[in-house]
This record gives structure tokens, sequence and C-alpha cells, in this order.
């Protein structure tokens, strides 16, 4: 237990560090190649920050630890609205990009939606509420889409508002300087990474050896753990001053989850959804995606203080409730 909790220590050591460089790296890497740190925020760091879910989950579908796997997307994605945004929100008012409220917002909600649709044998008449590998595929699919869109439009169209907005950013656009930033992104990932592992494994061990259930490992402590990236990388964007790359990544997180983790391990294996409590959770997932969309659209275009209480309240019910249970 000595040993597990150590490991635990340095895990968020590493983590801290990570995001630290990771946003450095982030914001004069946009500056750079002249793009918006949401751009940014929204591809390079969300896909870095969802690194721990794909490769522990990937892991568990080829080992059958279905459960754990099904905790562990679908609490990242709880975890990150209501625990990420909830507690960068209460740091300061999140400002909410146009782009992000008709673009990325629908697609995350739509993305939602047709998990929830997916994971349901009431909507499907299936045998079985079950990931098959046919829904893996389809949201495989909808990934690719949404690459597209985020990024092709950024790099065809010339009035696109990403590009208009980055016009504001001068970096150093250098062989040298963006290899340095790179290497700053590429570093704080690293950190990120191994840091979330360790984190997770003394986490995930301390609760066996307290008797805790898998599936309730799976959403509190693994989702938790997995998400810790997002947190830090979403905090210490905050404290930079740099709101672009904290809700970027959280948004580009959660669909990342569902479409790349979600699709690669339920084509690998079919994920079953646990019997004990996984349409809630699925619910809980889609109504907080739900939330997004007037919390965007309202107070100036802000997620206030308020708000960020709100997600957080929810977020801390709903699990102390599934412990509970």
């Amino acid at each position: 237990m000595f040993i597990d909790l150590l490991l635990l220590v340095t895990g968020l050591v590493l983590l801290l560090g990570g995001g630290n460089y990771l946003v450095q790296g982030a914001s004069a890497l946009a500056r750079g190649l002249g793009v918006s740190p949401l751009v940014i925020g929204l591809t390079v760091v969300a896909f870095g920050t969802s690194a721990p879910e794909l490769s522990i989950n990937l892991l568990g579908a080829i080992q059958g630890n279905g459960e754990i796997s099904f905790g562990n997307i679908i609490g990242s994605n709880i975890a990150n609205i209501g625990l990420i945004l909830g507690i960068t929100a209460l740091i300061s008012p999140l400002v909410i990009q146009s782009v992000i409220i008709t673009r990325e917002i629908p697609m995350l909600i739509m993305v939602s939606v047709f998990t929830v649709i997916a994971g349901n044998d009431l909507f499907l008449r299936s045998s079985a509420n079950v990931f098959d590998r046919s829904d893996g595929l389809v949201f495989l699919l909808l990934f690719c889409v949404f690459m597209y869109y985020t990024v092709g439009d950024v790099l065809r169209k010339k009035h696109d508002p990403l590009m208009e907005e980055a016009e504001e950013f001068a970096g150093d656009n250098s062989l040298r300087g963006l290899f340095m930033n790179l290497g700053l992104v590429v570093g704080g990932l690293a950190a990120l990474v191994w840091g979330g592992k360790l984190s997770v494994d003394a986490a995930v061990a301390i609760a066996q050896a307290l008797s805790v259930p898998e599936v309730i490992i799976g959403l509190t402590v693994v989702a938790i753990g997995t998400s810790l990236p997002e947190l830090v990388t979403s905090v210490m964007a905050i404290m930079h001053g740099k709101a672009d790359i904290a809700v970027g990544n959280v948004v580009g997180s959660n669909i990342f989850n569902l479409l790349l983790v979600n699709g690669l391990c339920s084509a690998v294996r079919p994920i079953d959804v646990p019997s004990a409590g996984g349409l809630q959770d699925l619910l809980m997932m889609l109504v907080l995606t739900l939330f997004l969309l007037p919390m965007s659209i309202t107070h100036g275009r802000k997620i206030v203080r308020w708000e960020g209480a709100l997600l957080l309240v929810l977020y801390l019910a709903y699990n102390g409730w599934r412990v509970m249970v």
C-alpha cells in the first residue's frame, strides 16, 4: 500500500509538470504555425490527453475487461465535463468561441446521442446492451468526419473564423523554433501519459485492496485518473490565460473518447454495457453534454462560476450515488 501511495504521488508530480510544458509548447506552436490555440486544443492537445484512455482501454479490450473499458470511457467523459469544466470555470469564467457553439458542441451532442442509442437495446431491439464491431466502425467513420471538418476547414477556407483569429498570433515560425515547441508538446504529453499510468495503476491497486467493485473502479478511480491529463492541462491553460486550449481540450477529448477510443475498442472486441447502472451512466453523460449548449450561449458566451459549480456538484452527487448503489 505504501509503494502504491508513493507511485500515486510520483504520477501526480509528472502530471503537473507535463501539463505545464504541454500548454506552453502548444501555445507557442499555435503562434508559430499561425493558427488559433483552439485548433491545437481540439486536435494535438485533445488527442494527447486522450492517450491514457486509448492505451488503457485497448489493453482492456484485448484482455476482455469490458466493464472497465466502458466505465473508463463513459466515466472520463462525465469527469471531463462535470469535474474539469466545473473546476476550470470556478477558477475563471470560460469564454466560448462561436465556432465551438456552432460546430464542436453540436458534434459532441450528436455523438453522445448516438452512443446512448448504440448502447441501449430498447432502441435497437437487440438481445443485449453492447457496443459491437459495427458500432465501432461507425464511431471510427464519424471520427474521420470530425477530423475532416476540424482540420480541413481551417486549411481550406480562407475566411474561416479560426483563421481570421489566427492573424492575431505571430510567433517563432523558424524551423528551430517549431521543433523546440514541438519538443515541449511531445515531452509534456509523455510526462502526462506516464504520470497518468502511474497514478491509475496505483489508484486501482489501492481500490482493489479495499475491495471496490470493478465497474466502480472503472467509473470513478480509473476514469478520474485518466482524466487527470485533461484536468491538469485545462487548469494550466486557464492559469496561462489560454481558455481556448482548455475548452478545446475538453470538447475535443470527449469526442476522441467516444469516436476513436470507443470505436477502436469496440472494433477489437464488443464492449458490454454493464447491467448495473450502465444505462444510467450513458444518460448522465448525455445530460451533462446537453448542458454545454445553453451554458455556452448565455452570459455573453461564457460558462460562468455558478455554472461551473453546478457541473461540479452534479458530478460529485452522481458519483456518490453510483458508489452507494
